[in-house]
């Protein structure tokens, strides 16, 4: 049996911009999981998702391709995941095989409620992954990343794809999408092969060392929120914006390199100044588009931060969800949780996680 398990992740700057290529967030993986186990079946394979409480949705194949017993499903990242990995591995030579595919989430909580870690990507990377094992594909984090990046995209049709190299990659990391236009110009007229061994334009995957004394603290307001969502109302308001969104694009880029500079130079204060710039400018994103980003159940959690000496902002595309904020030592932070309960405010207990030592990727055959 093959075990795959990737972490789910939190963008710590650098949002709303970073879904045009080129322009730089910084995210993080964290110590929560999606969990996928792939065993081998014959004549028919199954697929289960603990998230969905159901039993298994049957599949078998026809002409190669795989097909449910039932119309509507819920696994839509994990089915383009599996057809285009399936895909590079027919053009890898290899036989296409029947397996039974379970998903397990730590992602959500007990009520099945999202906490906005990225269940969607992943899931779609852990997929990958797993088949990577199943069929023998030798795929190195780059290719996975954009396998499922394109499994994403397909889906979603928006988005950076973020979540998913956070996935991938683990730990800290700087990243900025690829020139998706390029990508599905290219998809066109090169075989999956061939798309995954060019150069994407302006995409960039870089691993970042933190410094030694700098806290990561995670607050939870219990409201989720929908990134594609907010990412559509967002891209509606800048076509009549465009001017102060290219503001706000050259101010967050800007931004965000110091920030990552920070990081280089192990300089938690301009690390923490960064952050408090990087929250002003998604202020100034609410009053250009009216999208509401900073809830004020994710002001309160920030301002409550910020009195204990944290530098703090809402995570990812915002709207509910999580907020994040970074200290430069221990002091403050049981302060602060003690505080966030007392108003209804959840602390996660999570994490950084990166990939080493005990790989957690294994197949057992």
């Amino acid at each position: 049996m093959i075990e795959v398990t990737t972490p789910g992740k939190l963008f710590i700057a650098g949002e709303y911009a970073v879904v045009e290529a080129g322009h730089p967030a910084i995210i993080t993986a964290i110590d929560q999981f999606i969990t996928v186990t792939l065993e081998k079946a014959t004549k028919v394979g199954s697929i289960q998702s603990e998230q969905y409480h159901s039993l298994p949705v049957r599949w078998t194949r026809r002409n190669n391709e795989l097909v449910l017993d039932i119309r509507e499903n819920p696994f839509h990242y994990l089915l383009a995941a599996i057809r285009l990995t399936e895909k590079y591995a027919q053009e890898q030579q290899k036989t296409l095989s029947f397996y039974h595919l379970k998903v397990m989430s730590e992602l959500d909580n007990s009520n099945g409620r999202k906490y906005g870690l990225g269940s969607s990507g992943a899931v779609t990377v852990a997929t990958v992954q797993a088949l990577n094992l199943f069929y023998q594909l030798d795929l190195t984090e780059e290719e996975v990343f954009k396998l499922a990046a394109l499994a994403h995209l397909e889906v979603q049709g928006n988005g950076s794809c973020g979540d998913i190299a956070a996935s991938c990659y683990g730990g800290w990391i700087a990243f900025s999408t690829f020139d998706h236009a390029w990508v599905q110009t290219q998809a066109t007229t090169l075989s999956l092969t061939e798309l995954l061994a060019s150069n994407w334009p302006q995409l960039r995957i870089e691993r970042l060392t933190v410094p030694s004394n700098l806290r990561l603290v995670i607050g939870w307001t219990g409201h989720p929120a929908s990134t594609a969502d907010l990412v559509e109302q967002v891209k509606a308001s800048k076509e009549q914006q465009e001017k102060a969104y290219a503001t706000f694009l050259a101010d967050s880029k800007a931004c965000v390199e110091k920030m990552i500079l920070g990081f280089k130079q192990n300089d938690v204060a301009l690390i923490q100044q960064e952050l408090r710039k990087n929250r002003q400018l998604l202020h100034h994103l609410t009053s250009m588009t009216g999208v509401p980003i900073e809830t004020a159940d994710l002001k309160h959690l920030c301002d409550l931060a910020e009195s204990y000496g944290g530098a703090a902002k809402s995570s990812g595309a915002g709207g509910g969800d999580c907020g994040i904020v970074l200290f430069r030592q221990k002091s403050g932070i049981l302060p602060l949780m003690s505080a966030w309960k007392k108003q209804g405010i959840t602390p996660l207990p999570l994490h950084v996680y990166s990939y080493g030592g005990s790989d957690k990727n294994e197949s057992k055959r």
